[in-house]
């Protein structure tokens, strides 16, 4: 069985992550997207909020699963027997910085990372320009599914 973890904060989810998500499902038997849980961290919504997201736009495909963790992502693997740690990339930045982590993780637990690359028209999407859209007043519901939307009054 091909399990993999998406970690992230998912503050909110955007059509960024539904977009590797939905095309990340062919590959796996299952999908966690895993919610990394930290007490310094300021979030504009709370980890209900944020899992209630997800569940509400993966709740028809039972190969995707929302849950939380604290600590390491490769901990939390280990712990739960998965195989892969699964990331998205929008820009070669991303790359660099991401590279960096799989090679610590698969130097740590031997867990190896996929990468799928965002599409060219969700690319631009990140959590923060979504926050900094909603914390200004704008409208962010072309940049979040429908189960984000429905619940931020714009």
């Amino acid at each position: 069985m091909r399990k993999a973890v998406f970690p992230g904060s998912f503050d909110p989810i955007t059509l960024g992550h539904v977009d590797i998500i939905k095309r990340a499902i062919p590959l796996f038997d299952e999908i966690i997207i895993a919610i990394g849980v930290n007490a310094k961290k300021n979030y504009m919504f709370t980890v209900e909020q944020r899992m209630k997201f997800i569940q509400n736009e993966f709740f028809a495909d039972d190969k995707v699963s929302v849950e939380t963790y604290k600590g390491l992502t490769v901990d939390y693997c280990k712990q739960i027997s998965a195989d892969f740690i699964l990331r998205g990339l929008r820009n070669p930045a991303d790359f660099e910085f991401e590279k960096a982590i799989a090679q610590t993780n698969r130097k740590l637990s031997g867990i190896e990372t996929v990468f799928l690359l965002t599409s060219a028209e969700t690319s631009y999407i990140s959590s923060s320009i979504v926050r900094d859209v909603l914390r200004n007043g704008g409208d962010a519901s072309t940049l979040v599914p429908k189960s984000v939307s429905s619940k931020i009054d714009f």
